[in-house]
């Protein structure tokens, strides 16, 4: 049985950007969000401790961390419906790559689809926060070597 392929980050970032310049307004890209985020998998109770939670977000975000250097898994969920779709997003980017790929890939499609321009202070930190935290453990994962 063949293994799924996974896009590139570059590939996933570039699926993102195509998706959301089919929404004319962003009242439809909000409610787009909000339904990726509702395609989350199940995220057991157990997992939300205070080591898997991500500071810097107004709304509990926890993140969950699997895997080794030549591979990394992120498991994460929020309180929040949109940041719930903001997750969706940054998984679908970094989620399942290589450490290395991880470090080395700048979250270029926040800004390519207007997320930068559209999200309020606090979510646009949050959202730095999660994106650092996810690095920050790829980072170290390849440190280890």
């Amino acid at each position: 049985m063949n293994a799924i392929a996974i896009p590139s980050t570059e590939q996933a970032q570039q699926d993102i950007v195509d998706e959301f310049a089919f929404f004319g307004d962003w009242t439809e890209r909000y409610q787009y969000l909000i339904d990726l985020g509702k395609q989350l998998p199940d995220f057991p109770d157990a997992l939300k401790t205070e080591e898997h939670r991500v500071h810097g977000c107004q709304s509990m975000v926890w993140l969950v961390p699997s895997g080794d250097a030549s591979k990394l898994h992120f498991a994460a969920t929020s309180d929040s419906a949109i940041v719930s779709g903001l997750i969706a997003l940054v998984l679908r980017v970094y989620s399942d790559h290589s450490a290395r790929e991880i470090v080395a890939t700048e979250p270029r499609f926040i800004e390519a689809i207007g997320l930068a321009k559209h999200l309020s202070p606090t979510r646009s930190n949050g959202l730095a926060a999660m994106l650092g935290k996810l690095k920050a453990h790829a980072a170290a994962k390849l440190a280890e070597g």
